[in-house]
């Protein structure tokens, strides 16, 4: 299976990250992939990005080294009620916008409803066209609920290269990626391959991913960048946003 884009992936702007805009350009070019979106984090996470950063995002070209630019953010999902980290004002200067749940940030120990009701809650935010590392145990989800919404609601559920690495902090990643596939199958509902990389060699590296959804025997119709006419059509249902 071909993956054309890789919308999650940080710069030294998010704070925990090693390599520039530039440098995570390059390494998508050699990559050979066809759009890079740029996802740093918001600033309701520690030492990362100020507010005024996402309102100079215009500076960025639109290609470097033959690829496509898309302007994103990883914003926080900060309470069950699906509130983020980025004021709408913010939202409209981005083209995407991944939420996500993370820890320290997002109330730990609610329980798979609260945590399921929060991401479910997030989808309707500006921008926002996927969830971020759903598969991470330490906030367990209801997959047929989740699934189910991102299907009502045009949204993808992000299978997370970074999450399946040795190294990954996420709790039972694996498994639960695997959860989430199967009940993705079940819905025909979208799922998008990202690296989440915060180092410019991980951009466009989905070698564990692509494992698992040959693996899970999971269509590539269903996997929104596996080409750009695809990934098109996406975004014009889930965020109203064309490519071309």
């Amino acid at each position: 299976m071909d993956v054309i884009a890789d919308l999650h992936t940080h710069t030294i702007a998010s704070g925990h990250a090693y390599s520039t805009l530039m440098e995570n350009a390059s390494s998508a070019a050699k990559a050979r992939l066809l759009i890079l979106g740029v996802s740093d984090h918001a600033p309701g996470m520690p030492d990362t990005t100020s507010r005024n950063y996402f309102f100079n995002v215009g500076v960025w070209p639109r290609e470097m080294f033959g690829v496509k630019i898309l302007r994103g953010a990883e914003v926080n999902i900060l309470d069950r009620y699906g509130a983020i980290d980025l004021s709408d004002e913010a939202l409209e200067r981005l083209d995407y916008v991944i939420a996500s749940l993370h820890q320290g940030i997002f109330p730990s120990g609610l329980g798979a409803d609260a945590n399921t009701d929060a991401v479910i809650a997030a989808m309707s935010r500006l921008k926002v066209c996927a969830i971020g590392h759903p598969d991470d145990g330490r906030f367990p989800m209801n997959y047929d609920r989740l699934t189910k919404a991102a299907k009502r609601r045009y949204k993808a559920l992000e299978l997370n290269e970074s999450s399946l690495s040795p190294m990954s902090f996420r709790v039972n990643a694996e498994d639960n990626a695997i959860k989430m596939l199967e009940a993705c199958k079940r819905e025909s509902a979208w799922v998008i391959v990202n690296s989440d990389s915060h180092i410019a060699a991980n951009v466009g590296v989905f070698s564990r991913a692509k494992r698992l959804l040959e693996k899970c025997g999971f269509p590539a119709e269903l996997v929104v960048n596996s080409s750009a006419l695809r990934l098109n059509g996406f975004f014009r249902q889930s965020i109203s946003l064309d490519l071309d």
